[in-house]
């Protein structure tokens, strides 16, 4: 195990809980980096949405087996379940900002929740193949930029 002891390790997390809480949190914290560094400004929907599909899909890759513990075997705190937590505030902002960006116009209510609907079918496809171990399929990352950037392109409805 890395070579530090269970001892050592105890030392610095009270408990297993205390210990999966913060590499979950490194995780959140390595995201929300990538996704920072991915605007919407002066892209297309298309382009926009491949970087972030790129960019997301390869900070999953780093540790694809971790996402698999994460999310269907370690126990998790309240703090992770909490959807008004700062992490799922700046996470939906960032959607929210992205579709209004598209949209022409300040964040709205209706953009937050299109923001909702964004983050949902990437985290759930990209956490969906970290699971079944084809995070690096491209036709898969292909039609997720697809269903993504047509969502974002179509202004239709405000």
């Amino acid at each position: 195990m890395a070579g530090v002891s269970i001892g050592s390790l105890y030392q610095y997390f009270p408990d297993k809980l205390s210990l999966v809480d913060a590499i979950r949190h490194r995780h959140l914290d390595d995201s929300m980096e990538v996704m920072r560094r991915v605007r919407a400004d002066g892209v297309s929907p298309a382009e926009f949405t491949a970087q972030l599909v790129e960019a997301v899909v390869a900070a999953h890759s780093i540790y694809p087996g971790l996402h698999r513990v994460l999310l269907d075997e370690a126990p998790s705190s309240e703090e992770y379940r909490n959807p008004h937590s700062e992490f799922e505030n700046e996470y939906l902002s960032y959607y929210a900002q992205a579709v209004a960006t598209y949209r022409k116009r300040p964040p709205s209510a209706a953009d937050y929740a299109a923001g909702r609907v964004i983050s949902d079918a990437i985290d759930g496809v990209i956490h969906n193949a970290a699971r079944r171990g084809n995070i690096d399929d491209l036709a898969m990352q292909s039609e997720l930029v697809r269903l993504v950037s047509l969502y974002l392109g179509d202004d239709r409805r405000t």
